[in-house]
């Protein structure tokens, strides 16, 4: 055994999964020694001091990451906490995030930022990255200036949760922080969205319910595409939900523009036509019609969807309980994503189990400038997944805080059933396993 941090370290001797090698599966024993993976072969034997993990049928793989999460500390901890949303994350699989910024105070400067971080390293059990805003407070007015600040733990920059209304001050973020990292924008046209609260479509209006037009979200996607190919600034666009914003960011990739995208997995699952009176149902951007949910399921598909994220938004029980109209947006993910993208999209036969592996961890990695592969010598982040695992989704016991979702009482089929960080077990849902 080893210390990290004061914290002791295993080595954990994992036999027997199908390891993600060279972008396939294929049967290997991997041994972790301290925070690395220190062996990759096809047996290695059990010594004393080592935890065997039996894992045959089982797919190890490099952690996922989520590109897109709400952990709302500072300010908001009666909805979630780092400690309570780190924990549903490792309960997902999941041993990177990146939070979003809209906590109070929001980070716009070092000062902002190192209050959110301080709280990161004492109560998180994975890694998290914060988002720095893109403008001041996130007030869409004025670019942050980043200048001096540490970028290392940064995923990128982004006003999430607001649209940048202003194109020049848009332009203008784009030119001052477009080279120092990622751009995770959230596409919005307040003056389109007329008091809508969920897709304006057939259920809005059978239902007397006011709707979110289409354009409101694929205007500002055209818009920031545009400003980037003026900047050259590497843009990433948060949760589209929209056909025709998949096919202007399958444009822009045709291009050569660097541009990707993420959508989430109640956008590939739900249309508006499974809304019902409840909160667990509103989220922003809002479910959207069958045509938008091909378009995004074809996207994942062909590459042009890069990346699948949760936005994982808890919000406390009394403000999802205002029905449609009056509940909070958002919905939590973090433990539901494995499963319901399994679910959806592999054990339907639309895509490959290695592009899930793709969506939710190679390539997310990649745009955070994060280790892709599983090798010797790289840091032990893991993922231990049963992909034959049925189970029904039951928020009352969610890890989180937050338990308002659209997979309640669904069926889901695959979950993560060990998660490592670091070389440390941070989520263990298998049998005790045998000592070496």
């Amino acid at each position: 055994m080893t210390k990290e941090h004061g914290v002791t370290q295993e080595r954990l001797l994992i036999k027997g999964a199908l390891v993600w090698l060279d972008g396939g599966f294929r049967q290997a024993d991997v041994l972790t020694d301290g925070t690395v993976i220190s062996r990759i072969a096809p047996a290695i034997e059990p010594e004393k001091d080592m935890r065997v993990v039996d894992a045959p049928g089982l797919h190890l793989m490099p952690g996922l990451v989520d590109m897109h999460v709400h952990l709302r500390e500072p300010g908001y901890g009666y909805k979630e906490t780092i400690a309570s949303g780190t924990r549903a994350a490792a309960r997902g699989g999941f041993t990177t995030v990146c939070a979003m910024p809209n906590v109070l105070p929001a980070p716009d400067s070092a000062a902002t930022l190192q209050q959110q971080l301080d709280i990161i390293d004492r109560d998180a059990v994975i890694e998290v990255r914060p988002y720095l805003t893109i403008t001041r407070e996130r007030k869409g007015h004025t670019p942050i200036d980043a200048e001096g600040i540490d970028m290392s733990r940064i995923a990128g920059f982004s006003d999430d949760g607001n649209g940048v209304q202003e194109a020049d001050t848009m332009r203008q973020a784009m030119e001052t922080l477009g080279d120092k990292n990622l751009f995770a924008v959230h596409c919005e046209v307040n003056s389109l969205l007329r008091g809508g609260y969920i897709h304006d479509g057939s259920y809005a209006r059978e239902h007397g319910h006011k709707g979110i037009c289409s354009e409101s979200e694929w205007a500002e996607v055209k818009r920031d595409i545009e400003l980037a190919a003026e900047t050259g600034c590497r843009l990433h666009i948060c949760h589209v939900s929209t056909a025709e914003s998949v096919e202007l960011v399958r444009r822009a990739k045709a291009r050569g523009q660097q541009v990707t995208c993420e959508t989430g997995p109640h956008y590939l699952a739900f249309t508006d036509r499974d809304l019902q009176e409840e909160g667990r149902f509103k989220m922003n951007p809002p479910l959207r019609d069958l045509r938008d949910r091909e378009a995004l399921r074809q996207g994942v598909i062909d590459g042009t969807v890069d990346v699948i994220a949760t936005d994982h938004a808890p919000h406390s029980a009394e403000e999802k309980s205002r029905g449609l109209k009056l509940s909070a947006m958002g919905v939590v993910g973090l433990e539901t994503s494995l499963g319901a993208v399994n679910t959806v999209m592999v054990e339907s036969g639309l895509m490959s189990r290695e592009r899930l592996v793709e969506v939710m961890s190679v390539t997310p990695r990649r745009l955070l400038g994060m280790e892709t592969e599983l090798r010797e010598g790289a840091t032990a982040d893991l993922t231990l997944v049963d992909f034959d695992r049925e189970w029904t989704v039951d928020p009352s016991e969610f890890v989180s805080m937050g338990h308002s979702t659209p997979f309640e009482g669904m069926q889901l089929k695959g979950d993560a059933v060990m998660t490592i960080f670091r070389g440390r077990i941070v989520h263990d849902s298998l049998k005790p396993a045998a000592e070496g």
